[in-house]
């Protein structure tokens, strides 16, 4: 980890649950450059159509200019070129494409809260978070089946999480961990980034936008709180186990569990858990 994360890290474990302030300052000419360096360059454009090259011949000259508009608040997010790309055999899975100015911002910016709140991710958290895999994921999982004596693996996977995540919610989130007022300003308008679509631009009221820089940390960030922390809860009964990757949940049980919750996204999640694990235990049962 670099040292500019190392130094963000120390300063979320020593005041660990509290909101921090004075984060943008960490944000300097010299992290846009590697934030640049380290953008995929064969990307595809966004709406101004300028490719990673053809933004870097600007860049040198750009990125103070860049630097100031961010930290002084002019600095304007563009809209986010929609694509679709094909999701299973039947559905697509829309994406957002930004510029590439917007992509070295996102990226500047993720660097400063992913060491906060990853001081505060749980262990059996493993998409989209740094040094964590799918393959990792499914280690633990195979871990708990063959080892702790889960008989059951219930997959879900949350319909359209990344376009359907409530803003203000999401507000309520990252007010627990990070004040800090030229961030929090900037992360304000990705999300009413508007949205181009064969020439047509719309101003989505909620979600994220799936395949920019920024949203995995604010996907995680809200799954954290909604979901990861209930089920830290749950793990006290040692007969359930829990894992997530990204917006994919598995829930490993050997007995039927009872879920008792009020808050309404749980709720939904809770019965149709309850509902799937009877039907396992009546499967075998019968079988």
């Amino acid at each position: 980890m670099p040292t500019v994360e190392l130094q963000i890290a120390d300063r979320a474990r020593k005041f660990k649950g509290e909101a921090l302030h004075n984060l943008h300052h960490f944000i300097d000419a010299q992290m846009m450059r590697e934030s640049y360096k380290k953008l995929n360059k064969k990307s595809a454009v966004g709406i101004d159509g300028k490719t990673w090259q053809q933004y870097g011949l600007e860049f040198p000259e750009r990125c103070e200019s860049l630097l100031e508009d961010f930290k002084s608040g002019r600095y304007r997010a563009p809209a986010i070129r929609r694509v679709y790309i094909p999701k299973d055999k039947h559905g697509q899975r829309p994406l957002g494409i930004a510029t590439i100015e917007d992509k070295v911002l996102q990226a500047s910016v993720q660097k400063v809260i992913e060491p906060i709140f990853e001081e505060d991710f749980k262990p059996f958290s493993y998409g989209f978070r740094p040094g964590r895999s799918q393959h990792q994921a499914i280690e633990y999982m195979f871990k708990q089946v063959s080892f702790q004596g889960m008989h059951y693996i219930i997959d879900a996977d949350l319909k359209n999480y990344f376009g359907s995540i409530n803003h203000g919610i999401l507000r309520e989130f990252l007010d627990k961990r990070v004040k800090d007022g030229v961030i929090r300003r900037m992360i304000d308008k990705w999300l009413k980034a508007g949205v181009m679509e064969s020439g047509n631009i719309s101003y989505p009221s909620e979600g994220t936008q799936q395949g920019s820089i920024v949203s995995p940390i604010l996907s995680n960030i809200y799954l954290h709180y909604v979901l990861d922390e209930w089920f830290s809860e749950l793990r006290r009964d040692k007969s359930v186990r829990w894992g997530r990757k990204g917006d994919q949940l598995n829930l490993m049980k050997h007995l039927l569990v009872s879920l008792q919750v009020t808050n309404p996204v749980r709720k939904g999640l809770a019965t149709h858990w309850k509902r799937t694990l009877h039907s396992c235990q009546k499967w075998q049962h019968e079988a």
